[in-house]
């Protein structure tokens, strides 16, 4: 009978799927308890409350973000990113100025782009990683991939199940005999991503649960500011919430624009 190797192929992707998100969450958890002291007295930097929350991508915003609020980088709205000061204050800064070139003009996004990979960022990485506070590479998607995985599994088993009941092969097993067979697998992923949702849900690609619990504290300060208030407080809320934060026209304008082709 072809519908139970159907029935088959469904209950292989529906248990492989379901293993796999298995498996990452109990790394997760263990991950989480092992972390569970990691970071008490750290302070954490601006640069690294902006890798925990958004990444490299986000160091390299809150950098030019700070050079431009001290008047050493221009970042015009239509997108490009002057020096004005060539001399770096940081490992950060000097990544920067160098992705922006020896004509000290450029566009925004590929200075993003090659300041986010560069070896200052991935020092700062390396020393989140070592102090229990970022996620290490290897194990930044793998409970997301797990749902995702699952998320199709269960659209596969749908499908098989329907080409099962649509096959017009002679059977003695009556449809809906059929159809409830097929609900067995499609009950199994999804379940797994109901206790997934409940369990393991939200992880950040960047922080760990240590990382979290700083930036909790880091966002709740921030609160509000909106934009305004210290310097400090106005870089900690790019940080932690990136460009949307900013609360300058022009300046919120230069990164709106940085992914828009040049035209001449």
């Amino acid at each position: 009978m072809f519908w139970v190797l159907l029935l088959l192929l469904a209950w292989a992707v529906a248990g492989t799927a379901c293993t796999r998100l298995c498996l990452a969450a109990v790394r997760a958890a263990t991950a989480e308890r092992q972390d569970a002291t990691a970071g008490r007295e750290h302070d954490l930097t601006l640069y690294e409350a902006a890798f925990l929350s958004g990444g490299p991508a986000r160091v390299a915003d809150l950098t030019m973000v700070s050079m431009a609020r001290q008047r050493r980088l221009l970042l015009a709205h239509t997108g490009w990113a002057t020096v004005v000061d060539p001399r770096g204050r940081d490992d950060m800064e000097r990544s920067v100025i160098g992705a922006i070139g020896p004509e000290g003009q450029s566009r925004i996004e590929p200075v993003r782009s090659a300041a986010a990979g560069a070896d200052a960022v991935r020092s700062l990485a390396d020393d989140l990683v070592r102090a229990g506070l970022a996620v290490p590479d290897g194990a930044r998607t793998t409970v997301a991939a797990g749902v995702r995985q699952v998320r199709a599994a269960a659209l596969a088993v749908l499908a098989l199940g329907a080409a099962a009941l649509l096959t017009p092969a002679p059977t003695q097993m009556p449809r809906d005999l059929v159809a409830l067979w097929f609900a067995l697998p499609l009950t199994l992923t999804l379940s797994c991503l109901a206790m997934a949702r409940v369990e393991v849900h939200p992880y950040s690609p960047w922080a760990s649960p240590a990382g979290q619990r700083l930036l909790g504290g880091l966002a709740r300060r921030t609160d509000g500011t909106g934009g305004t208030g210290d310097d400090r407080s106005y870089l900690t809320s790019v940080a932690v919430r990136g460009v949307r934060a900013i609360g300058e026209p022009e300046l919120r304008a230069a990164f709106a624009h940085r992914d828009q082709p040049w035209r001449e």
